[in-house]
């Protein structure tokens, strides 16, 4: 595991490992060679004359870059992504004056092409009552939890079928959308602001986005959520992001400086006095309590 960039996380598979994969029935259908999230990765670019051997996976949440494969270049923003075909010719970098927040992938396998060939070029993934993004980046993080914690088979036979519902949720959006949406299409105002927060909760949220998604004046939706909820939406933002905070804490061993990108609170020293306030413990302190 190796950090390149402020709050990254990024995981290698050996090559022998992955020799391995490439004989084994099930893995060599597919399988991942590299993983990682960097956020605002300034500086960040790679030129590949040759390629690789690998289709390649970036998921922009936040920001901007480019992407260039063979002679076409593609612009990326928020909530867009892109694969890259193995063995092309490729190059992509952050934005200078807006890095982006990528989640990336490397992956190969029989069945790699399949889950590839429609992303060649851009895709956007907004953000709306249907997008279930939050579900899909708990599943990446579980496929980087799960080789984290040790790359022995279970592991990783784990992270790969992991991998078929990610590259799933994405080659077949609409089901993906629609299958848990049943139940309730007619969301109200507060359920739709919620659903917003945890949608965004990598960002910095304002009131004047909630407000826009839920289709009011910011002064009616301020005055709105405080009735309803007896407290302001950008507190509630806070203790959103603190839970999922909790939540990381528990689950995974992302270290404090890695949990304040992954919420959208760049200062960790703000997001520990936040953290304090909401939890009445530091996120150090709450950590060795839960273990």
């Amino acid at each position: 595991m190796k950090d390149g960039f402020k709050g990254s996380r990024s995981l290698v598979i050996p090559e022998l490992l992955v020799r391995e994969m490439e004989n084994d029935p099930f893995e060599s259908r597919l399988h991942i060679t590299d993983i990682g999230y960097y956020p605002m990765a300034s500086l960040h670019n790679r030129k590949r004359l040759q390629g690789t051997s690998q289709y390649v996976l970036i998921y922009c949440m936040e920001g901007k870059g480019w992407v260039k494969i063979g002679g076409t270049k593609y612009d990326i923003h928020s909530n867009q992504l892109i694969v890259l075909p193995a063995n092309i010719a490729h190059e992509y970098a952050a934005s200078k004056r807006n890095p982006w927040t990528i989640y990336w992938i490397h992956f190969k396998g029989t069945l790699a092409e399949f889950y590839s060939k429609d992303f060649y070029t851009p895709i956007s993934i907004a953000p709306s009552e249907k997008s279930r993004i939050y579900d899909r980046l708990l599943i990446f993080e579980d496929i980087f939890t799960a080789l984290g914690y040790g790359l022995n088979k279970d592991n990783v036979d784990y992270a790969i079928s992991a991998l078929y519902y990610f590259l799933g949720s994405i080659k077949f959006l609409s089901v993906y959308r629609e299958v848990s949406c049943k139940q309730d299409t007619k969301k109200n105002i507060i359920d739709k602001s919620i659903l917003y927060i945890k949608e965004n909760i990598e960002k910095k949220i304002s009131l004047k986005d909630i407000a826009e998604y839920v289709g009011y004046s910011e002064s009616y939706f301020l005055t709105f959520f405080k009735r309803k909820m007896n407290d302001t939406p950008m507190n509630y933002i806070i203790q959103l992001k603190m839970q999922e905070a909790c939540r990381m804490l528990d689950l995974t061993d992302m270290k404090v400086n890695q949990i304040c990108y992954k919420i959208g609170l760049k200062d960790p020293y703000y997001f520990t006095r936040q953290f304090t306030k909401e939890i009445g413990l530091s996120p150090s302190k709450y950590r060795k309590l839960k273990r």
